[in-house]
């Protein structure tokens, strides 16, 4: 999803979810959007994924878009490694709330 279509759904829908992911050694976060229907976009720009940097860069655009609340998701392979199911969207295991 280019930054000018998240733009335009975040103006028309209201029943989404913003989540900032980072993974496990690495210093880059991407930007994910989950809209009701369960379908997941990744913040794209000219096709490509978006990789920021800093915490700060992402609220940035993410104001930009008329955002300021997401769930940073720290991606850790140790469930996939072991065999279980990693469950990133539960409320209280592996994401925190953001407000900016």
């Amino acid at each position: 999803m280019e930054f000018h279509e998240l733009k335009a759904f975040v103006a028309h829908h209201d029943n989404y979810e913003i989540r900032v992911i980072g993974h496990a050694g690495s210093r880059f976060y991407q930007v994910e959007l989950e809209d009701i229907e369960g379908q997941r976009h990744m913040l794209t720009r000219r096709g490509k994924p978006v990789l920021f940097r800093a915490l700060d860069d992402v609220y940035v655009e993410l104001k930009g878009a008329g955002i300021h609340r997401a769930y940073l998701v720290q991606q850790v392979p140790h469930d996939e490694v072991i065999g279980r199911e990693a469950h990133y969207q539960d409320p209280l295991t592996s994401r925190m709330p953001l407000v900016f």
